[in-house]
């Protein structure tokens, strides 16, 4: 008798049909966020869930779950949803999708910087809404990017890739980490030991740092201030980095001239204060939604589950 596993949202196609080859599939018809309940009902169903960052695993959902669940392999890279201790005192299996994401997140961290630095919302809205109706030499002058200065908190994959790209701008790369890196790894970038050092010496800054207890408003009004006046930030993280408040009040004075989000802590949704911006460039979350990208996380996470279910460790187990 096969392993039952639970996907809990509609994943693309040839990720559903891969699952479906090797294991018996529950699917969520609806494609809507399963809450605490309706995962918690799911859990008596199946032996393993594939969930994805909108559902919560939180301590008291995890104490609530059925001992016949074995493992739940997370379609990210992210794993904040999850309580992973929770998970781990009932002797649940956590796995996520490293690597594969890398590539696509890193291009929606430069698109966001573009889209800051070049004031492509206004420019999208101008022609959209009729109201391109002459050209001038100040009309909606932006930052170029080439030949800045860019700061990357995070120099993990996601980081690493970002860097790489930036450097075909001539972008001049610095970065804070837990820990410097091998040169080869990064060739040319200038490590900071603190945040302070590294934002008080770039003049954009690109956050690619998973969400801890350490990290949870790192951006906030101290830290904005480190930056020099007309910097730019952009976010293809997670929300929860970002002092929503101080951001927004650090755009409306000028001090930081456009940020480019992707992420908020409030998803899905986002903040409406941030809307109400001209100079901030803002996507629902996009940062891996590339079909390549997709398909591979669901080949990752499948990777994870079968390697479990044959009495093998896991490749991508955190807990």
């Amino acid at each position: 008798m096969r392993p039952v596993v639970w996907i809990t949202r509609q994943l693309v196609q040839p990720a559903m049909d891969a699952v479906a080859a090797d294991f018996d599939v529950i699917t969520n018809p609806t494609d809507a966020v399963m809450d605490g309940d309706a995962l918690v009902a799911a859990s008596h169903q199946c032996d393993a869930m594939l969930i994805c960052h909108s559902e919560l695993i939180t301590a008291e959902v995890a104490a609530r779950l059925s001992p016949r669940l074995k493992i739940i392999a997370n379609y990210s890279v992210g794993v904040d949803h999850v309580d992973l201790a929770a998970c781990q005192a009932r002797g649940i299996v956590v796995t996520n999708t490293p690597d594969v994401l890398s590539d696509a997140t890193a291009e929606i961290g430069l698109l966001l910087l573009l889209g800051a630095a070049r004031r492509a919302y206004e420019g999208d809205r101008m022609v959209r809404q009729g109201l391109w109706t002459t050209w001038g030499p100040t009309l909606m002058n932006g930052i170029q990017v080439t030949g800045k200065r860019l700061g990357i908190v995070g120099m993990g994959r996601v980081g690493q890739v970002l860097a790489k790209r930036a450097r075909g701008f001539d972008m001049e790369i610095h970065y804070h980490n837990r820990k410097s890196l091998d040169e080869t790894l990064v060739p040319g970038a200038i490590y900071h030991s603190t945040l302070e050092s590294l934002m008080r010496s770039v003049d954009m800054l690109s956050l690619n740092c998973p969400a801890t207890p350490d990290t949870e408003r790192m951006i906030n009004a101290q830290s904005l201030a480190w930056l020099r006046p007309g910097a730019i930030i952009v976010n293809a993280a997670r929300g929860k980095l970002v002092d929503e408040d101080a951001l927004i009040a650090a755009l409306q004075s000028g001090h930081i001239a456009a940020a480019g989000l992707d992420c908020f802590v409030n998803e899905p949704g986002g903040n409406p204060k941030f809307a109400a911006l001209d100079n901030v460039f803002l996507l629902p979350h996009l940062g891996s939604s590339t079909n390549e990208t997709r398909l591979a996380m669901g080949q990752r996470a499948l990777l994870n589950l079968n390697a479990y279910f044959r009495g093998e460790p896991p490749p991508d187990r955190l807990v």
